[in-house]
This record gives structure tokens, C-alpha cells and sequence, in this order.
């Protein structure tokens, strides 16, 4: 993470800092505001956890990395939480098990409200009293709201997947409008790029006083790229369910060994969140955060909800159509990213809570939001990367094995969580996010 020193302009960047701060954490009850305090205890896979640990973990990242080092006197809420909401910072002591998470109804949700509540009350007061406030712990401040909207993303990924496995398959929220199934999506157009050698990476501005980055976006580095291009829009559930109806789940040479046997040991026919229908003319619906859709509707809109290994397979088998279809590099990504023009986008703060059907719009479509995109790229430090000193080291760098990099987030991420350089990593199997594919092939 970097950020300029607040410690410049202390009136103005601390004021902005705070408005910030009560925003965000505005934001993470506002989502959780239509869940009931069942939904809030829910667990549903390993990977997901209880969106009442969520509000309790973000509330423990601030008490933990700014108020017990920058603010005088702090009392922590409870001693307890110190322990108990820490998610997987080895170095600050011993937590309970991620699988034990869905088992705390105790504390009962009124306390951890109550914790937030003090929580904030101690961040406002730090930001409020100290004329010259540390740099350092406006840069923790930082990473703590965009650790914070990084939940809220997860909040809505676990708790889609928590009323998946409800046998009711409730709703987060009706939806507010009918889906319009009878929009076709553009057809897909390729645009080529010549980068040569290029600068990849997150580069400081010089003239902001609120300018973040996580420490695996730097340092900023050259790298050579190939002419490639790139498609115009991400794959659709229609273009999907093609390859799915032509066997892809049973054809062993469209497949990497390791996701040959996942789809083998784990039975998947389809998507996450795809089942059959007979009642409608594609034999499909698609459970979403509003509920059950018919595939019909949602045909032209993104398909999401993949592994990285699905991804690679679509790609491979859709080189019969289009010879020499891949995946982008993460490099090739943050590249077209930077050069092409932006386009609507289709973030958390649009309430649709899915992907939506590409623009007609010339250039790049749903480069930022819809889906996170896959990658080819492994997760891994650019040359001189170095990790934050202390515990806050692992925040990134020790996840640096066996994890894909995606990119350009997601219909749950908050607009002002992304950038070009933002790089999401999750371990190929992962089909709980909102995850699709774009393709892109070599170009001479």
C-alpha cells in the first residue's frame, strides 16, 4: 500500500479521510441492512464466511492496526475480540478456525454493532483531536477502508451462495425492474495492441493527498508485450451454454490436468449457480442475488460464476472457431485497461447485482465491473517487491503460491475500490465470486 503523507494539508486530507471513513463503513450495514439475523450467521462453504463476522472482522482491522498504536488512552471493546476476529495474521497471535465461524452466536449481534459503534467513535475522535496527524496511520486508515470494501464484496458473494444452498432459494432483494431477455449482445470485435516494452504496475501520484494502492501493485516495472488483441466484451451465458451443449464437460483434451480432475471429482456439468429447468426453451436457470432467472433473460449478459479452469477450457475450445483464442496475461490486461477509453460501468453502486449485457459502444465493454476477468498469470511479486513490514505483511505477499490473478472486478464491487492496476488472486478452483472470462489471442 502507498499513499502521500496527510501531513501536508492536515485540515483538509484529515476531513476528507473522515468523510471517507463514515461512508464506507455506512456502506457495509447498508448492504447488510435486509438481512435478518439469521441470514447473518450463515456459512454455507469453506470458503465464505457469516456476514456477521465480516462487520466484526473489519471493525477488529481498525482497533487492531490504527487505534491501539495512534490513539492515547484507547480501550479495546472487549478483550475476547482480539483473538477472536482475527482472520490470518499468524504473527498477532492464534484465532479459531475460518470452519468455526458460523458457530458464534455469541456475541450476539447487538454487540457487535455496539463494536463498530465504538469503533468509530474512537477512529472520528483520533481524526477529530490530533492537529498533526501520523502519516502512518492515515495510510493504515486507508488500507482498512479498502480492506473494508473488500468484505462488502465478500458479504455478497458469501451470502448470495448462503441463500443458494437455502432450500427455499430466497432473494437478497426483488428485483426492482423485469429482465430484458429479448436485448442481444454486440457481436464480439477484436481490438489489437502493439506495447512493446511497457511499464506495468501502480504508479504514485504527485499532486493528491488520497492516492492508495496495495503494496502487490508495485513496484511499477517494465515489461515486454507482444501484439496481442483483445475481445471486445466478456463471454456470455449463451456463448457458455454453446460450449457446454457441444460436451466440453466430458472432453478431456479441453482440459488442464488439474481441472480435469476437479470437474471429474466434483461432478460440475455447468456453472455455479446454473440448474435445470425444463420449463423453459434453454433447459436452465441461473440463481442470482434477486432470485431464480430463467437463462433465457440472462442469456446475453456475462457468464460469471467460474473456475479459472472452466475459464481455460472455454478458451481453448473456442479456438476451433476463432484459431488461437486464450486467456490475457495480467500484463496484456492492465495494459488495454490503460489505453482504451472508459465505458459505462456496471459496479456495486448500481444496484443491478449482476452482470449486465455489453453496450453497443465502440471500444473496450465491461472492462471495470460485470465480472472479474481470469487471467493466465500466476500470483506472484513484481521484481522488488517487498511486503509491509509487521503483521501487516500478510496481507498479500504470503498468499504468493498456487493462486490466478483476476482482474477489473465485479456487479458487488465498489466503484471506488478499482483501477487498472488492482490485482484479485483466488486459487483456480474458486467459483464463489462473481468470475467470467474475455478472450484474447496473438496478433502479428
Amino acid at each position: 500500500m502507498q499513499t502521500q503523507s496527510l501531513g501536508q494539508k492536515p485540515g483538509r486530507t484529515v476531513s476528507a479521510l473522515l468523510d471517507r471513513y463514515l461512508e464506507v463503513r455506512a456502506a457495509s450495514l447498508a448492504f447488510t441492512a435486509p438481512l435478518s439475523p439469521e441470514d447473518l450467521m450463515v456459512q454455507s462453504c469453506p470458503e465464505a464466511s457469516p456476514a456477521k463476522w465480516h462487520l466484526a472482522h473489519t471493525s477488529w482491522f481498525f482497533e487492531t492496526f490504527v487505534l491501539r498504536d495512534y490513539l492515547a488512552g484507547y480501550q479495546d471493546f472487549h478483550p475476547d475480540f482480539h483473538w477472536l476476529f482475527n482472520s490470518y495474521y499468524n504473527s498477532l497471535g492464534d484465532m479459531p478456525a475460518k470452519s468455526l465461524r458460523a458457530s458464534f452466536s455469541r456475541p450476539p449481534l447487538s454487540d457487535i454493532l455496539a463494536y463498530r459503534t465504538h469503533v468509530d467513535a474512537a477512529i472520528s475522535r483520533l481524526l477529530e483531536s490530533a492537529p498533526e496527524f501520523p502519516a502512518e496511520a492515515a495510510r493504515r486508515i486507508a488500507l482498512g477502508l479498502e480492506h473494508e470494501q473488500q468484505h462488502q464484496e465478500l458479504i455478497a458473494t458469501d451470502i448470495k451462495h448462503a441463500l443458494f444452498t437455502n432450500p427455499l432459494h430466497p432473494a437478497y432483494l426483488e428485483a426492482s425492474t423485469a429482465p430484458t431477455g429479448e436485448t442481444i449482445a454486440p457481436p464480439v470485435n477484436w481490438l489489437t495492441f502493439s506495447p512493446g516494452l511497457t511499464q506495468i504496475g501502480f504508479t504514485p501520484a504527485t499532486d493528491s493527498d488520497d492516492v492508495f494502492c496495495f503494496d502487490n501493485e508495485t513496484p511499477r516495472h517494465p515489461v515486454y508485450i507482444a501484439p496481442f488483441a483483445l475481445a471486445t466484451r466478456l463471454v456470455t451465458c449463451a456463448e457458455y451454454l454453446a460450449f457446454m451443449d457441444d460436451n466440453a464437460y466430458t472432453r478431456p483434451e479441453l482440459w488442464l490436468s488439474e481441472g480435469w480432475t476437479t470437474i471429474r471429482e466434483q461432478g460440475w456439468q455447468a456453472p455455479l449457480y446454473w440448474q435445470r429447468d425444463t420449463s423453459t426453451d434453454s433447459g436452465w436457470r441461473i440463481f442470482t442475488l434477486h432470485g431464480f432467472e430463467p437463462l433465457d433473460t440472462l442469456s446475453e449478459t456475462p457468464v460469471c460464476h467460474l473456475s479459472f479452469f472452466e475459464a481455460d477450457a472455454f478458451a481453448r475450445w473456442a479456438s476451433h472457431e476463432t484459431p488461437g483464442t486464450r486467456l490475457p496475461t495480467e500484463f496484456e490486461w492492465e495494459y488495454a485497461a490503460t489505453q482504451a477509453p472508459a465505458a459505462p460501468t456496471n459496479l456495486l453502486e448500481t444496484s443491478n447485482l449482476h452482470p449486465s449485457r455489453a453496450s453497443s459502444l465502440p471500444g473496450l465493454q465491461q472492462i471495470f465491473g460485470d465480472a472479474w476477468e481470469w487471467t493466465s498469470s500466476a500470483y506472484t511479486g513484481y521484481p522488488g517487491y517487498h511486503s509491509l513490514p509487521g503483521a501487516l505483511g500478510e496481507y498479500n505477499g504470503k498468499f504468493m503460491s498456487s493462486q490466478i490473478i483476476l482482474r477489473g472486478g465485479s456487479c458487488v464491487t465498489p466503484a471506488t475500490h478499482i483501477r487498472a492496476t488492482y490485482r484479485n488472486f483466488f486459487s483456480p478452483g474458486t467459483r464463489w465470486q462473481f468470475s467470467g472470462l474475455r478472450l484474447a489471442k496473438d496478433a502479428s
